[in-house]
């Protein structure tokens, strides 16, 4: 084939439209037809407020518009069709200083002139769209279920709402960097870890009270500590163990705990001064003498925690309340993740995420002695708020609105 030939050939494709240069917007013609049919169902659920705009685009095809309106609409993907401002301003003013709530927010950057560069150079709109398409499978299971349930007649406007706010969450959570991943539904009170699409481990959990919740964010999971000493966080000390302890002098001895100088506990021991107690009871900053519950079956972390290093010092464990599994609502800890079943979930990331053998993890568990054992596998761990949550059959499921993120979080209009 002679290069006149080709040349002939492109000429002839560009004639008849099968290849062109991009317009002014760049914008190739395939690619405004493949941007109208995502937005004809919303494929993404990332129309938001610009339904308007939309009519105008599907009328016209106008290129400015249409470029505005891709613009938009990766935003939306990216960065959800919540009202962030909206929402910090109500998540400030509720706040107090016996009030805690954290909801971290992982939004991405959107450049246009990116946009624009990847249509002239002619990238399918889907290959511009997918680094802002979430990879959790919850994504997925939601905007089909909030597909299916929109068709519906006489769907319940409040239910719909949940499904679409809870799709919304999963834009805004951080994205993820291994396929598997644990997830602590807080208005469910349950964990997974979802390995390849499927749920491989799964039980109930306690989360924050409902005036110390348990945030919202995501990090690694970075090590296992079992047979844990607790200790006791100032806030903690200062609001309930020193008061307790001024109250009944016993209380120290009953919990296990201990006073040391600072968290090691072969610093020499302390006394309980009550004069000196006296001076830290509330408020702010921290207290010069610490206190340590020691690893036993008593403690308070029971035999093992798992951490995910944070700025939130949330972490998941077992606990001696197993009680309080047997409630509906379970909103009990200072934040914290306390597992229903934590020798479930140590035998499961021993064996896939670690290079201890399940034996050897046993032999130090059984010592009573403190041990830490790193994580040698990715297994990111989220905490998220999805107050409407899809099964791996199918179920819908629908959860209280336990911390009030559905009430002041809202949709843009």
């Amino acid at each position: 084939m002679t290069k006149r030939f080709v040349w002939a050939a492109l000429f002839a494709l560009l004639l008849s439209g099968c290849v062109g240069m991009p317009d002014s917007e760049g914008w190739h013609s395939s690619q405004k037809e493949e941007f109208l049919q995502i937005l004809q169902d919303d494929k993404y659920a990332s129309l938001c407020g610009d339904e308007t705009l939309y009519q105008k685009v599907r009328q016209s095809e106008d290129s400015r518009l249409m470029f505005k309106l891709l613009v938009d609409y990766t935003n939306h993907l990216a960065n959800s069709c919540i009202d962030i401002p909206g929402f910090k301003t109500a998540q400030a003013e509720r706040k107090t200083p016996k009030f805690k709530s954290v909801y971290e927010l992982y939004t991405q950057r959107v450049d246009q002139n990116t946009i624009r560069a990847q249509l002239k150079a002619g990238q399918s709109i889907e290959k511009i769209l997918k680094p802002y398409v979430p990879t959790y499978r919850e994504f997925g299971r939601l905007l089909s279920a909030y597909k299916r349930l929109e068709k519906q007649p006489d769907v319940d406007p409040g239910k719909l709402r949940k499904v679409r706010l809870s799709l919304e969450r999963v834009k805004l959570m951080k994205p993820l960097t291994s396929k598997n991943y644990a997830l602590v539904n807080i208005p469910e009170f349950r964990v997974r870890i979802i390995e390849d699409g499927k749920t491989a481990v799964s039980m109930k959990v306690i989360v924050g009270k409902k005036r110390l919740q348990t945030p919202i964010f995501g990090e690694n999971l970075k090590y296992i500590v079992v047979n844990p000493q607790w200790n006791v966080p100032d806030s903690i000390a200062r609001n309930e163990v020193i008061p307790k302890t001024l109250k009944n002098p016993g209380y120290l001895k009953r919990n296990g705990l201990v006073i040391r100088k600072d968290y090691n506990l072969k610093s020499p021991a302390q006394k309980f001064d009550p004069a000196l107690a006296r001076n830290y009871v509330g408020g702010k900053g921290p207290v010069p003498f610490k206190f340590i519950q020691p690893p036993s079956n008593r403690n308070d972390l029971g035999r093992v925690k798992f951490l995910f290093p944070n700025n939130h010092s949330v972490y998941m464990h077992d606990t001696q309340t197993k009680h309080l599994f047997k409630r509906a609502v379970r909103t009990y800890s200072h934040g914290c993740v306390r597992l229903e079943r934590p020798n479930e979930m140590l035998k499961h990331i021993i064996e896939h995420y670690t290079n201890l053998t399940w034996d050897e993890a046993k032999e130090k568990y059984d010592s009573l002695e403190t041990h830490f054992i790193s994580i040698t596998k990715p297994l990111p761990v989220h905490t998220a708020y999805l107050t409407a949550y899809v099964e791996d059959d199918g179920t819908l499921h629908f959860f209280n609105d336990i911390y009030g993120y559905d009430r002041i979080q809202k949709l843009k209009k």
